[in-house]
């Protein structure tokens, strides 16, 4: 696969945030979802309304998130919609919740676990994507980038469950917390595959903003406070090659903070969802950065 380019600035404001997307010389067409972390409750790194607002609106972009699989306060619809306007999302632009009617089912193509994905039904409203993505640490995945927002983050809250316990039907939060780890990474490389097929490879494109960089994800209601500091924000038509760029930028940051970020992804293998996708072709690990400062 060809080297892919990412575009990065250190100007992490919505004026950077529009920089590096208008860098992609791109058009989103139709009806744009633009899928986002609306993050739990008790956490406060997701993305601030104030950064995102501009380009949302400019992309005339309906925000779109799903439910969660564990018990919290988006675990419901009624739950979800009440975070949603809590945390100002519904003030900026037009939010929907994917599976507040239900799941449909993608066909995983030749996958490393699954054979099915499961995604919300309001999915097929839409004719583009923008994947805007807080990069951070994960509990169970290490990490969580572009790759982890449209597996997950795209996934009904049966298919979070689906995704987590690799396709077995298991559904106890128990099962959800102790399944496989690498079986989970590689399922969501899977699951990432089949949202790509489904939209058009050259209908998504990815936005990451690494900043406010927590070991823990915006699904935790008690996030460890960042120990870096900031970064800035990538942009790329290829999801593999930006997540490895945010994991190369933490690697290579000055800032001795970067330690628990770098032992809360090794100790979780969170590189493999990475390797998985560029398995499956849904990317290149070998990227061109571009620098737009």
């Amino acid at each position: 696969m060809e080297k892919a380019t990412v575009y990065f600035t250190k100007d992490i404001s919505p004026e950077g945030l529009k920089k590096a997307y208008d860098a992609l010389k791109v058009t989103l067409k139709g009806k744009v979802a633009v899928k986002i972390s609306t993050g739990e409750p008790g956490g406060h790194n997701f993305l601030d309304p104030k950064l995102i607002q501009g380009l949302v609106q400019e992309l005339n972009g309906t925000i779109v998130e799903c439910n969660t699989a564990y018990a919290g306060r988006r675990d419901t619809n009624e739950a979800h919609w009440q975070t949603m306007e809590d945390h100002g999302f519904k003030a900026i632009a037009p939010c929907d919740l994917m599976d507040e009617e239900g799941d449909m089912s993608l066909p995983v193509k030749d996958g490393l676990r699954i054979k099915e994905n499961f995604v919300g039904a309001h999915l097929k409203n839409y004719d583009s994507m923008l994947m805007l993505s807080h990069f951070k640490g994960h509990p169970m995945a290490g990490l969580g980038g572009a790759l982890k927002n449209m597996a997950i983050g795209v996934a009904s809250a049966r298919g979070k469950q689906w995704i987590h316990t690799s396709g077995s039907g298991e559904t106890s939060f128990e099962a959800l917390m102790n399944s496989d780890r690498d079986s989970f990474l590689d399922s969501m490389a899977d699951a990432d595959q089949s949202v790509m097929e489904y939209m058009g490879r050259e209908n998504i494109v990815y936005v990451n903003v690494a900043n406010k960089l927590s070991v823990d994800c915006d699904c935790c209601a008690e996030p460890a406070d960042p120990e870096m500091m900031d970064i800035g924000i990538f942009a790329s038509l290829d999801p593999v090659a930006i997540d490895q760029a945010c994991v190369d930028a933490v690697y290579n940051s000055p800032d001795p903070g970067k330690a628990a970020l770098i032992e809360r992804m090794e100790s979780r293998n969170g590189i493999r969802t990475i390797e998985s996708a560029a398995k499956l072709n849904l990317g290149s690990r070998e990227y061109e950065l571009v620098s737009l400062d």
